[in-house]
């Protein structure tokens, strides 16, 4: 393990220039924007299969677009180990946000290249196209369309905002087969995966905050969002209308806001996983005024736990609130429809197996919770043994200034090269 564990130097400097090279083609006019099934993202793609040219590997690529890089084994018929994330990336994103797992993927088959050795089985890459929700109302559709998940309806039903053409549209554009997609037609198969591990960079501070460079993930958030929450009052004169009499949505909306607070406070203390995020709340641009009360609202709600019981509890229990507040107010709090993100399950024993690998090659980890979503966590609820490795990243993500340093992306790549060895059975060769 030690050899290819830590003799690791040239592939950090590929690394770095693929890096670089991702930066330099997909710069926007704040940061980096690689659109899901557009221009940015195709780029990644390009690079990602001339770097699998270069080292010999196999290549596919799915109906959906989705990209699999294939160093072969010994035995083929053997489930395949995989690694990867995403190649795309929020308007004015980061750099590093999902790239930071498939250069990692890269950089460990270019050095089982170098080493001249071939492992026990197959070991993939993957390139999913869009994971993130900025650009289609869906979750993990490439990774969800891999294993025949994504729903028909969503190929026709989202539109990217900034061409408003549906994802079926995009996807032929690119090339690819929106039709066997809408079939669900499985591109990948769980039994043929012995394990997903994703490296990815942490979207939150607490591995700043704790000095840490590596997290080793116990659990992936799921969520429910709500995009079309509506509050509907009554307009009135500001100055005329009693307060007995206003049926004010904006004072209705506010009050809403501070319950859904207030509900996670109370799920915090004792001791249940939730975290809550309003992330729209807005009135009607063409009506309001400073002079008017405010009728109608509109906003937005995310709400993740790692728990799904505990979602669907709050689901319910918002409901009951909104009625409790309409009724009192003399308005009509509509949460509407929301979609639902499963938690993602991280196999015990794969983190375990990272926990003493980590100890074993002195690289500082500490165990964390993903606040945020991943493709991991649909390899896992399909059933394939699944693990994720966090690196240390400054400034947070989707935004501009995502800093991952090379120094602790390279104790993450140690930590991947050392599981996928630790699994195939090199390290005790």
């Amino acid at each position: 393990m030690a050899d290819l564990a830590t003799d690791l130097a040239a592939e950090v400097a590929l690394a770095g220039q693929w890096f670089d090279h991702l930066r330099q083609h997909s710069r926007t006019r704040l940061g980096v924007t690689r659109a899901s099934y557009g221009e940015g993202e195709q780029m990644a793609h390009d690079l990602m299969r001339r770097i699998g040219r270069d080292l010999g590997l196999e290549e596919r690529i799915d109906a959906a677009g989705n990209l699999y890089l294939t160093l072969p084994g010994r035995d083929r018929s053997r489930p395949a180990i995989m690694t990867g994330s995403h190649l795309d990336s929020v308007p004015e994103g980061g750099n590093y946000d999902g790239a930071a797992g498939v250069v990692a993927g890269m950089a460990m088959l270019a050095r089982w290249r170098r080493s001249g050795r071939q492992p026990r089985q197959d070991i993939t890459v993957m390139g999913v196209r869009a994971e993130e929700l900025s650009w289609f109302s869906a979750p993990y559709i490439g990774s969800r369309a891999a294993f025949g998940l994504l729903e028909p309806e969503a190929l026709d039903r989202c539109r990217r905002p900034d061409t408003g053409r549906t994802l079926a549209q995009h996807m032929a554009e690119a090339g690819f087969e929106p039709e066997r997609i809408r079939a669900r037609q499985p591109q990948l198969e769980a039994s043929a995966i012995r394990c997903f591990l994703e490296l990815h960079i942490e979207q939150g501070p607490l591995l700043m905050q704790k000095g840490l460079p590596v997290g080793i993930v116990t659990g992936i958030r799921g969520n429910l969002r709500y995009r079309d929450c509506h509050v509907s009052g009554r307009y009135g004169h500001a100055g005329a209308e009693p307060r007995e009499s206003r049926r004010d949505a904006v004072f209705a909306g506010a009050e809403f806001a501070h319950r859904l607070e207030q509900l996670w406070s109370e799920e915090e203390t004792a001791g249940r996983d939730l975290v809550a995020t309003v992330g729209r709340f807005h009135t009607d641009t063409d009506v309001h005024t400073m002079t008017k009360i405010p009728g109608e609202v509109w906003f937005t709600m995310d709400i993740r736990s790692e728990d799904n019981a505990v979602l669907l509890e709050i689901d319910r229990r918002l409901r009951a609130i909104a009625i409790a507040i309409g009724t009192r107010r003399g308005v009509s709090i509509d949460l509407g429809a929301f979609t639902n993100a499963l938690p993602g399950p991280i196999d015990p024993d794969l983190r375990r197996r990272l926990e003493a690998l980590a100890r074993g090659l002195s690289i500082p980890a500490m165990p964390i919770a993903s606040g945020a979503g991943h493709d991991a966590a649909v390899f896992g609820n399909c059933g394939v043994p699944t693990a994720m490795i966090f690196v240390r990243n400054d400034h947070g993500s989707h935004n501009p200034h995502e800093a991952m340093d090379l120094v602790d992306f390279a104790l993450g790549l140690k930590l991947l090269v050392a599981a996928v060895e630790d699994l195939d059975g090199t390290a005790a060769a």
